[in-house]
């Protein structure tokens, strides 16, 4: 399988949808690099960027579903770099 890197950036204006949201990351966990928060206390936001190398399909899925939430945008920007997964032997 192959992934890719990306950044999804996020922001949440509706702080009902965090709980779902951190249900999403949760799933995409073992996908995740690393991830940053920022609350923008001023304006009543937060701004969320996780980095994260997964397959493409994984990424687009999760990306919409966290755009599909009320209250939440989300952006991706992708790597070119598509790196072949290794075979795993069990």
């Amino acid at each position: 399988m192959d992934t890719r890197v990306a950044v999804i950036s996020i922001i949440v204006e509706n702080p009902e949808a965090i709980v779902t949201l951190n249900d999403l990351l949760h799933e995409a966990g073992n996908y995740i690099i690393g991830r940053m928060g920022i609350p923008y206390r001023e304006k009543g936001i937060n701004i969320i960027s996780i980095a994260i190398d997964a397959p493409q399909d994984m990424i687009s899925s999760l990306s919409g579903k966290i755009g599909r939430l009320k209250g939440v945008s989300a952006k991706t920007a992708y790597s070119n770099i598509i790196t072949k997964a290794e075979a795993q032997n069990d």
